[in-house]
Protein backbone atom coordinates (compact mmCIF):
# COMPACT_ATOMS: atom_id res chain seq x y z
CA UNK A 1 0.00 0.00 0.00
CA UNK A 2 1.37 3.37 -0.89
CA UNK A 3 0.83 6.38 1.33
CA UNK A 4 2.16 9.78 0.67
CA UNK A 5 3.78 11.47 4.08
CA UNK A 6 4.41 14.80 4.02
CA UNK A 7 6.72 17.02 5.60
CA UNK A 8 7.97 20.31 6.31
CA UNK A 9 5.56 22.98 6.07
CA UNK A 10 5.59 25.95 8.76
CA UNK A 11 5.34 30.03 9.08
CA UNK A 12 8.07 31.65 6.69
CA UNK A 13 7.98 35.53 6.05
CA UNK A 14 7.64 36.67 2.55
CA UNK A 15 10.76 36.19 0.36
CA UNK A 16 11.91 33.12 2.65
CA UNK A 17 11.81 29.59 1.56
CA UNK A 18 10.74 26.17 2.86
CA UNK A 19 11.50 22.90 1.84
CA UNK A 20 9.01 19.79 1.61
CA UNK A 21 9.24 16.55 1.33
CA UNK A 22 7.31 13.41 0.92
CA UNK A 23 7.78 9.87 1.44
CA UNK A 24 5.58 6.78 -0.09
CA UNK A 25 6.92 3.62 -0.69
CA UNK A 26 7.18 0.49 -3.41
CA UNK A 27 9.70 3.23 -5.28
CA UNK A 28 6.56 4.66 -7.07
CA UNK A 29 8.50 7.83 -7.93
CA UNK A 30 11.26 6.42 -9.98
CA UNK A 31 8.82 4.11 -11.60
CA UNK A 32 5.50 6.38 -11.88
CA UNK A 33 5.32 9.86 -11.11
CA UNK A 34 4.86 12.29 -7.78
CA UNK A 35 4.01 16.21 -7.74
CA UNK A 36 2.74 18.18 -5.24
CA UNK A 37 -1.15 20.31 -5.49
CA UNK A 38 -1.72 22.87 -2.78
CA UNK A 39 -5.40 23.87 -1.79
CA UNK A 40 -6.20 27.11 -0.40
CA UNK A 41 -9.38 28.03 1.88
CA UNK A 42 -12.10 28.82 -0.51
CA UNK A 43 -10.28 27.38 -3.60
CA UNK A 44 -9.87 24.26 -5.83
CA UNK A 45 -6.93 21.95 -5.10
CA UNK A 46 -4.50 23.03 -8.31
CA UNK A 47 -1.13 21.46 -9.68
CA UNK A 48 2.07 23.08 -7.94
CA UNK A 49 4.48 20.58 -9.95
CA UNK A 50 4.97 17.37 -10.85
CA UNK A 51 7.51 15.14 -11.89
CA UNK A 52 8.18 11.42 -13.38
CA UNK A 53 10.31 8.98 -12.25
CA UNK A 54 11.97 9.97 -16.16
CA UNK A 55 12.90 13.49 -14.87
CA UNK A 56 10.36 15.26 -17.18
CA UNK A 57 8.98 18.21 -14.74
CA UNK A 58 5.48 20.67 -14.65
CA UNK A 59 5.26 23.77 -12.96
CA UNK A 60 2.26 26.36 -12.78
CA UNK A 61 3.20 29.34 -14.29
CA UNK A 62 2.80 31.15 -10.92
CA UNK A 63 5.80 29.59 -9.18
CA UNK A 64 7.90 29.29 -12.00
CA UNK A 65 11.33 29.87 -11.62
CA UNK A 66 10.55 29.98 -7.64
CA UNK A 67 9.98 26.26 -6.83
CA UNK A 68 12.08 23.79 -7.82
CA UNK A 69 10.36 19.46 -7.68
CA UNK A 70 13.10 17.00 -7.11
CA UNK A 71 12.96 13.23 -6.57
CA UNK A 72 14.91 10.06 -4.96
CA UNK A 73 13.77 6.80 -5.22
CA UNK A 74 11.15 7.20 -2.11
CA UNK A 75 10.75 10.63 -1.75
CA UNK A 76 10.06 14.04 -3.88
CA UNK A 77 11.26 17.08 -2.81
CA UNK A 78 9.92 20.84 -3.56
CA UNK A 79 11.84 23.21 -3.04
CA UNK A 80 10.15 26.65 -2.65
CA UNK A 81 12.19 29.96 -2.65
CA UNK A 82 10.58 33.61 -2.91
CA UNK A 83 8.07 32.64 -1.06
CA UNK A 84 4.21 35.35 -1.54
CA UNK A 85 1.35 35.46 0.92
CA UNK A 86 -0.72 33.75 -2.15
CA UNK A 87 1.35 31.00 -1.77
CA UNK A 88 -0.29 29.82 2.04
CA UNK A 89 -2.29 27.24 1.48
CA UNK A 90 -2.50 23.20 2.49
CA UNK A 91 0.52 21.41 0.38
CA UNK A 92 -0.75 17.91 -0.62
CA UNK A 93 2.02 14.95 -2.17
CA UNK A 94 0.41 13.09 -4.93
CA UNK A 95 1.52 9.57 -6.53
CA UNK A 96 0.74 7.35 -8.92
CA UNK A 97 1.93 4.41 -10.97
CA UNK A 98 1.89 5.96 -14.34
CA UNK A 99 4.74 7.80 -15.26
CA UNK A 100 2.66 11.42 -16.97
CA UNK A 101 2.64 14.55 -15.33
CA UNK A 102 -0.47 15.31 -16.98
CA UNK A 103 -2.77 13.70 -14.74
CA UNK A 104 -2.91 13.30 -11.25
CA UNK A 105 -1.82 9.96 -9.53
CA UNK A 106 -4.30 7.72 -7.25
CA UNK A 107 -2.55 8.07 -4.07
CA UNK A 108 -2.70 11.27 -1.48
CA UNK A 109 -0.84 12.72 1.41
CA UNK A 110 -2.77 13.95 4.28
CA UNK A 111 -1.21 17.34 3.69
CA UNK A 112 1.16 19.89 5.00
CA UNK A 113 0.09 23.68 5.85
CA UNK A 114 1.96 26.05 4.16
CA UNK A 115 1.32 30.03 5.43
CA UNK A 116 3.99 33.19 4.78
CA UNK A 117 2.77 36.07 5.88
CA UNK A 118 5.01 38.62 8.29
Amino acid sequence: QVQPVESGGGLVQPGGSLRLSCVASLNIFSIGAGGWYRQAPGKQRELVAAITGGGSTNYADSVKGRFTISRDKNTVYLQMNSLKPEDTAVYYCNAGWAPTILTRGRYWGQGTQVTVSS
